[in-house]
């Protein structure tokens, strides 16, 4: 099985939302992550739940439970051989916050538009 390249999406201003997210994590929440994006770089788009769950169009959030705490990072499959990482948050309601769903769907956008061939 080939291992995806995971790549970190970066604002045209330099910033990267998921590693900040990852960053501000506990110790014990975000080796968790880790374990799961590993899993991701594995599986690629035949990761599915409770990993990993469709959201909209071209965007799929993955599942992190750690100590009690929930999160997501949502990412898209540009490619067999990659997979990008947009952004994260810790997740507090049954649905996915619709900002934070807006928020990928415009860095998605904004990765389309520099990268896409």
């Amino acid at each position: 099985m080939n291992e995806r390249k995971i790549e970190l999406y970066e604002t045209t201003d330099g910033k990267v939302p998921v590693q900040r997210f990852l960053d501000d994590l506990p110790r014990a929440h975000k080796a968790k992550a880790f374990q799961e994006i590993e899993l991701l770089a594995l599986f690629g788009a035949d990761l599915k739940m409770p990993h990993a769950k469709h959201l909209d169009g071209k965007l799929w959030e993955l599942r992190i439970m750690a100590q009690g705490d929930i999160s997501r990072i949502i990412y898209f499959i540009p490619t067999q051989e990659k997979i990008v990482l947009l952004n994260g948050f810790i997740k507090k309601t049954n649905k996915t916050p619709p900002t934070e769903l807006n928020r990928a769907k415009k860095y998605l956008s904004d990765w389309e538009s520099r990268f896409a061939k």
